[in-house]
This record gives C-alpha cells, structure tokens and sequence, in this order.
C-alpha cells in the first residue's frame, strides 16, 4: 500500500492506493492522523478509489482513524470506492458507520454543516 497526504482547508486528506492490509502502512497511516489530530484538524478525506483491496486489518486501521476523529468532534469520509471495496463495506455493515462521497468538495460540504 502506498498513500500521500496533504492538509487543505483544515482537512486532511488521504489517497490510499494499493492493498489495504494493516502492516507498517497501516501503523504510518495512524501515525499521520495522529499527528493531523494533534494540529487540531477536525475532518479526514479518504480516497480509496486506487485501493484494490481491503482485509480485516485493513478495516481495523479505518475504524481506529474514524475513532480518532470523533474523539476529537471530527469526522471521516471515505471518497470514492470502488465496486469490490463497496460491497465489503455493505457486507460488514461499516456503509452505515463511515459517510461515503463521490468527490472531495461533497466530503467539505458535509463538513461545514
């Protein structure tokens, strides 16, 4: 897995590309919202439209990053995922937990309310 990071209006942003399967990306990746939560930043996109796959592990670093932003009053997007990534999300039920958005102003606009 590979991902880059940027912080714009606030928000930080995350592309995922790859297989999502825990391991050190995942614990970089906790590292970095760790850091983006402790500059106060309250709203977290994910894109995952490059991600190919996602396991259990995988699900776990999400879950421990949505749980770092509603700690701090934050909230997560995940942007755009693909068919594959969808359907697991429906199956263990986590569409009803994170808000899903086709692009990044949708995610802002969610945000500002």
């Amino acid at each position: 897995m590979n991902f880059a990071q940027e912080i714009k209006s606030n928000t930080l942003i995350l592309r995922i590309s790859g297989d999502l399967i825990g391991e050190d990306s995942g614990t970089r990746l906790v590292e970095t919202v760790n850091e983006a939560v402790s500059h106060k930043v309250m709203t977290c996109i994910i894109d995952i439209s490059e991600l190919r796959y996602i396991n259990s592990s995988g699900i776990g670093v999400l879950i421990t990053i949505l749980t770092k932003f509603r700690n701090k009053g934050g909230e997560v997007y995940l942007m755009k995922p693909s068919e594959n990534v969808k359907k697991l999300l429906v199956i263990t039920k986590l569409n009803a937990i994170f808000h899903m958005v086709q692009t990044e102003e949708e995610a802002l606009q969610h945000a500002k309310k």
